[in-house]
């Protein structure tokens, strides 16, 4: 099967569930659900719904035992419009993906808060030795100009060879 004919009929699948569970399906169970992708096997036999439901774990759970129930309506008009001889089975899974961003985000709002904190606190602070606490060669040359009987082996950073 082609590659792109499946993504092609995966998105179609998506709609027609989307437009399915908006339009038709009337359960109480069914709450504030959103499609978010469809996949679908190289052979078109298996489909792969992955939904999002904004609420709670028993609205979630309640909508998952809906879209049980209702598989088989939605099958058939998947089916139905999409005009393939053998109408592929229904999977419905719950995408983690939006809950795992929710709380990357939540993740990285205590990272900036943080942040914000230390430089916060960083801003009338002052160094607790010299600014640049790094020795640099000129430092080095000054002192062996004030003795002129150092020997170039008594630097430090030197080997006598």
């Amino acid at each position: 099967m082609d590659a792109a004919r499946a993504r092609k009929l995966a998105d179609r699948i998506q709609q027609v569930v989307a437009e399915m569970l908006e339009r038709r399906i009337k359960d109480p169970r069914l709450g504030f659900v959103t499609v978010t992708d469809a996949r679908i096997t190289a052979d078109l036999g298996d489909a792969t719904v992955f939904y999002t439901v904004f609420g709670s774990e028993v609205d979630r759970a309640g909508t998952a035992a809906a879209l049980e129930s209702a598989k088989g309506i939605i099958r058939s008009e998947v089916g139905r419009q999409t005009g393939l001889r053998h109408t592929p089975t229904l999977t419905f899974v719950h995408d983690p993906l939006p809950d795992s961003a929710r709380h990357m985000d939540d993740l990285f709002a205590v990272a900036r808060a943080k942040d914000a904190e230390i430089a916060k606190r960083a801003e009338g602070a002052d160094y607790a030795g010299e600014a640049d606490p790094y020795r640099l060669e000129e430092a080095y040359d000054g002192e062996a100009g004030d003795d002129e009987s150092a020997d170039e082996s008594e630097r430090p950073g030197h080997r006598a060879i």
